[in-house]
């Protein structure tokens, strides 16, 4: 079987939030910081073969906001790198307008682009997309807004006709797609999924699914073995709606190696977040997953028999962008040499 023309192997990613602050010891003080470092990042990365260039997007916060205008950079500065978002909150889109941002990005990277979309996670604004003008309609929530956006996105990319033409112009009333359209771009859109429920949901969608960095039900079980059971109702309801393609996963993970004295400094003493956390969210019970921190043999071990990582295609690894794009390229080098191997990766080619 294949994925856009590769055969179904193991990849690796790396997702920044894009964090930048003025404060001691922040190598991304400002948001120019952060957007050229993200540049510059994904450029040394795809040098050091891994797969993926991702980012999460928030509003109202010093994060990365805006996705396309970066993405299309990085596209431009690399040649074979996915590039992608982790996710983008669907409740502040303008779909057609979105579609029209996607394709364009899409078309300048050669089409690279991994679209992650979702409801979205918490934000620093109360009802935020309501500033954005975006309201959900009598008996909705934010969620189904969200799905409804999508929805909407999903025909535009796909080539719908989403306007009529103006038969004083045209001759004819038709109805219009946006352009541009990149082929091959439908099939690219991921849903970030928190729960077994909306993981059956992508795939009936026919969306690739992107299990979210922490789950909003709690069954008792260790996260990897939860995100694994979500995995295969995903991949269960995909084989049961008929869908001819064979769908992409990715998780996420924190995994830091302790190789050098730097590391060492920074990471070290971190022993608190080696396990699972479990802590209510928007009134909900959630298990958080735990960080790979330590000795590469060690956590190159443990990732091994992480159930999750084990089902999924696509590894995403979070990265403290803050701490500067060498470092990053460091860790990212270390990950890439001792411990991604274990889990079944390999460079490209």
């Amino acid at each position: 079987m294949s994925v856009d023309g590769e055969t179904h192997r193991k990849r690796i990613g790396f997702l920044s939030f894009g964090h930048w602050q003025p404060v001691p010891g922040s190598q991304t003080r400002t948001a120019a910081d952060a957007l050229l470092q993200t540049v510059e990042l994904a450029v040394a990365a795809e040098e050091l073969g891994i797969d993926g260039a991702y980012v999460r997007v928030h509003h109202f916060a010093r994060q990365l906001a805006s996705p396309f205008p970066l993405l299309s950079a990085i596209g431009a500065r690399t040649t074979r790198i996915e590039i992608g978002t982790g996710v983008i909150d669907m409740r502040y889109e303008n779909p057609l307008y979105m579609a029209e941002e996607a394709a364009a990005a899409d078309l300048i990277s050669g089409g690279r682009l991994q679209l992650g979309v979702s409801r979205g996670s918490p934000e620093t604004a109360l009802r935020g997309y309501e500033s954005f003008g975006y309201v959900p309609g009598e008996g909705r929530t934010d969620a189904d807004m969200a799905r409804g956006h999508t929805e909407i996105f999903r025909a535009a990319i796909a080539g719908a006709g989403v306007a009529r033409a103006d038969p004083r112009r045209t001759g004819t009333d038709a109805p219009l797609a946006v352009q541009p359209l990149s082929p091959g771009l439908p099939d690219r859109i991921w849903w970030g999924s928190g729960t077994r429920a909306t993981a059956r949901w992508t795939a009936e969608q026919g969306m690739n699914l992107m299990s979210s960095t922490l789950l909003s039900e709690d069954t008792g079980v260790p996260f990897d073995e939860l995100q694994a059971e979500q995995i295969e109702v995903y991949r269960r309801a995909w084989r049961e709606a008929g869908w001819e393609r064979e769908p992409r996963v990715s998780v996420s993970r924190s995994v830091i190696p302790i190789t050098t004295d730097l590391d060492r400094a920074y990471f070290g003493d971190r022993d608190d977040e080696r396990h699972d956390q479990v802590g209510m969210l928007e009134g909900v019970r959630a298990r958080f997953g735990k960080s790979y921190t330590g000795e590469p043999d060690v956590i190159a071990e443990e990732l091994s028999k992480d159930a999750a990582v084990l089902a999924a295609d696509t590894v995403l690894l979070t990265v403290p962008n803050q701490l500067g794009v060498a470092y990053n390229a460091h860790l990212l080098e270390s990950i890439a040499r001792h411990v991604a191997p274990a889990f079944g990766w390999s460079p490209a080619g």
